[in-house]
């Protein structure tokens, strides 16, 4: 199914465990916040979430530094 991931149009079915895994290689990677079409889920939610056709979403790094 066609979705966006952060901008960038990409085909991907599952749930958001899976597309972390295919694109991380880790299910629950450290340092990570996901949101589907501008809401936030929760990291106990990614095995769970399914995602559908059209959803938008954006997978952010937590980076240290000022």
């Amino acid at each position: 199914m066609r979705l966006s991931v952060n901008g960038v149009p990409a085909e991907h079915s599952g749930t958001i465990a899976d597309l972390l895994t295919d694109r991380l290689a880790d299910p629950r990677p450290h340092g990570i916040a996901v949101a589907v079409n501008g809401e936030v889920v929760r990291r106990d939610d990614w095995p769970r979430r399914l995602l559908v056709e059209g959803d938008r979403v954006e997978v952010v790094t937590a980076v240290q530094g000022g």
